[in-house]
């Protein structure tokens, strides 16, 4: 083992040899203008570029890769950005959606901001990771036909999740205006306007939901930009329901239905306090107008640390 660990700083120490620190620095740099750059495109760049690595005649790819994993960067899942993500209109959108979140935290009535959205489940979900000894595949027993679609509708606010209701199929906008008349009788505060804010779907838009809306002042709306999850709170907290919910081991409708319900009670307030922090963070961003390459949080903060929610 020592023998090993003696050979692999050897060969570390051979790959800062070939390359200065300067010249490493441009080669991270390669990856962070482009994060699906293979090795032997970093490498034909090296051996193309005379301005910075004119000393380097010769570089294999195990040296290149020793470099990067030297500065911590490794291979990771590619993440689909669509071309609309940062499209001059949609940035547009973001700053009239964050100035408009900001105008009604500054109105002099009091404001309460509803987040609302609607995900899928289905019987046959289960864990896509497991343990098991190498060389034995990791297992876990089905059920046998896929099932039918559950659909949650959930609402969550600083003070946590405000309302859900789970059903068997998908939901539409008379379902909707059922779960928000639902809502009413938890959203009574004297004196406050409760934002709904969500994302565009279509039926989000539909007749009898903007009735409602008419018929109800208490309520107002505020629609998400097109393509930015990252300002989307139900986003994660979906994300973490669904482990939640996973926990269970539901196996039949019955159960699932109970168990997506009950795994919203696992939901605490400083964890969706978190996530609208979280999403408040990209204020600044949105107004400045700027390109926002992902909602992964090792592209959008290069530094660790500004990363992390205190």
């Amino acid at each position: 083992m020592r023998t090993e660990l003696r050979l692999g700083q050897i060969v570390e120490a051979e790959a800062e040899k070939i390359l200065t620190d300067e010249q490493q620095r441009a080669v991270v740099n390669l990856v962070r203008a482009r994060n699906d750059i293979r090795l032997s495109d970093i490498q034909q760049h090296i051996l193309d570029n005379d301005d910075i690595f004119n000393n380097v005649e010769a570089i294999s790819l195990p040296t290149i890769a020793r470099v990067l994993k030297r500065h911590q960067v490794s291979v990771k899942q590619l993440y689909r950005v669509p071309f609309e993500r940062n499209a001059e209109r949609v940035k547009q959108l973001r700053t009239e959606y964050v100035q408009r979140v900001m105008e009604l935290n500054a109105d002099e009535n009091h404001h309460k901001f509803i987040f609302v959205d609607e995900a899928g489940f289905n019987l046959a979900k289960t864990r896509r990771r497991g343990w098991n000894f190498t060389g034995q595949r990791a297992t876990i027993q089905v059920p046998g036909q896929r099932g039918g679609n559950i659909t949650m509708c959930a609402t969550i606010s600083e003070d946590g999740v405000v309302g859900r209701r789970p059903r068997i199929g998908s939901y539409n906008a008379a379902l909707l205006v059922t779960f928000f008349d639902e809502l009413t009788q938890v959203c009574r505060a004297d004196g406050v306007i409760y934002v709904i804010v969500w994302d565009n779907d279509r039926f989000h838009h539909a007749q009898v939901v903007q009735a409602w809306f008419q018929a109800h002042p208490q309520f107002t709306t505020l629609y998400l930009p097109p393509y930015s999850p990252f300002l989307n709170e139900t986003e994660e907290f979906f994300s973490t329901w669904r482990w939640k919910v996973y926990d269970r081991r539901p196996h039949e409708q019955v159960t699932l239905l109970q168990a997506m319900d009950d795994a919203c009670n696992d939901i605490t307030a400083d964890q969706c306090q978190a996530w609208i922090r979280h999403a408040r963070r990209f204020f600044p961003r949105c107004l400045a107008n700027e390109n926002i390459s992902c909602d992964v949080d090792e592209n959008l903060w290069p530094n660790p640390q500004d990363g992390v929610d205190g």
